[in-house]
């Protein structure tokens, strides 16, 4: 197979949910390496829409590999997966989340593993992307908003996380889209330098912000409620509370290698985030 790098009548790369956390910022890396891209999304130049089969032929024709990632439900991938394969796509990266296989009968992420059976029930090259929960997760809309009104409240309790910085994921990706040899049918596990509970993240933030900030454990329940009295359906509701149920089982708490791996650097530190966050004013009021 061609380096896709080196050829650009053959290597563009579709690139799904390219306004997105990931997406966009795997799109920056493309271009500047000299990667076609052609960047999908609802809006976009190039629609692409889950729900509506009719949008995926026109965005795989003539890509030669796609970043992936999946819609919430499960499902869809499979049916992608195959108009990929007539489209001659050659490769997916796939954007899943850290150690799906060890979740058990947990409810959340049937998504991801429903993606990953999927991807790995193909006839194309495929890589599995793992990441833990991002750093950004915290400036960029899921706990944004409560971190500037100063209390974040979850239902997570003393079971650290290994935060991982978004910058590092999406340079995982464009390393693997870019530079093949070696990633096919490998599964990257990536998660930041070390674990921290969620109150030694806020801490962090409030000390380098220097605004009070805190953190609350609520129930699982009480969360649930919460998300629903924010607009949130119910059912998303359970499903992201379900995520740190999950979380609070320890399965996805250690530390990994697969940074560096796949980059052969370490991971950014959370500390590193943080400072580069404050200064874009992003946690002022």
């Amino acid at each position: 197979m061609k380096d896709m790098g080196t050829d650009t009548n053959t290597n563009t790369v579709l690139v799904l949910g390219a306004t997105g956390k990931t997406g966009r910022r795997v799109a920056a890396r493309l271009r500047l390496h000299g990667t076609p891209v052609r960047a999908a999304s609802r809006s976009g130049d190039t629609p692409f829409d889950w729900s509506d089969p009719g949008t995926w032929d026109a965005a795989l024709r003539g890509a030669a590999a796609a970043y992936v990632v999946p819609p919430g439900t499960p499902g869809p991938v499979h049916d992608f997966v195959a108009r990929a394969e007539a489209a001659g796509l050659q490769r997916l990266v796939l954007l899943s989340g850290r150690g799906a296989d060890t979740w058990g009968d947990s409810s959340f992420g049937l998504d991801m593993r429903d993606a990953e059976d999927a991807v790995r029930a193909s006839s194309l090259e495929w890589t599995i992307v793992r990441p833990n929960n991002f750093d950004q997760n915290f400036s960029e809309e899921l706990f944004h908003a409560p971190v500037v009104a100063g209390e974040l409240a979850l239902p997570a309790g003393d079971v650290p996380e290994p935060f991982i910085d978004v910058e590092d994921v999406a340079d995982v990706v464009a390393a693997v889209l870019t530079s093949p040899g070696g990633h096919g049918g490998r599964t990257h596990e990536l998660s930041g330098p070390r674990s921290i509970t969620f109150a030694e993240a806020v801490d962090v933030i409030a000390r380098a912000t220097g605004r009070p900030i805190t953190y609350k454990q609520v129930s699982p329940t009480e969360y649930t409620a919460a998300l629903v009295d924010d607009g949130m359906g119910a059912d998303d509701a359970h499903h992201l509370a379900d995520m740190y149920v999950l979380m609070e089982r320890g399965v996805i708490s250690g530390t990994t290698d697969g940074v560096e791996a796949a980059l052969g650097r370490a991971p950014r530190t959370f500390e590193d985030y943080v400072l580069r966050t404050a200064a874009t004013g992003a946690w002022d009021r």
